[in-house]
């Protein structure tokens, strides 16, 4: 943490995926207002909790943008098919 803080010289707040599904409407309240970044480890849609979060942002007019990482399973996500389906 202290790390990325240091790097981007802001603010960061971790969060698990209990947080995350609680606080969704405060993450995406204070989007409305700032810039904010949600960092994830991995492909943004191996989990539906991503999903869910940057659908209910786009649905309230918030703007987002996904900087994907270097794999097929970020293109298969990014569809809207659900990587549990896939073994």
């Amino acid at each position: 943490k202290e790390q990325l803080e240091n790097m981007y010289q802001k603010k960061v707040v971790l969060a698990d995926r209990e947080s995350c599904e609680d606080d969704a409407d405060k993450i995406i309240e204070e989007a409305r207002t700032k810039d904010i970044a949600f960092l994830v480890v991995g492909s943004p849609f191996a989990a539906t909790t991503h999903m869910d979060l940057m659908a209910r942002a786009q649905k309230v007019g918030v703007s987002t943008s996904v900087c994907h990482n270097a794999s097929i399973m970020n293109s298969v996500a990014a569809c809207g098919l659900q990587l549990y389906s896939f073994g």
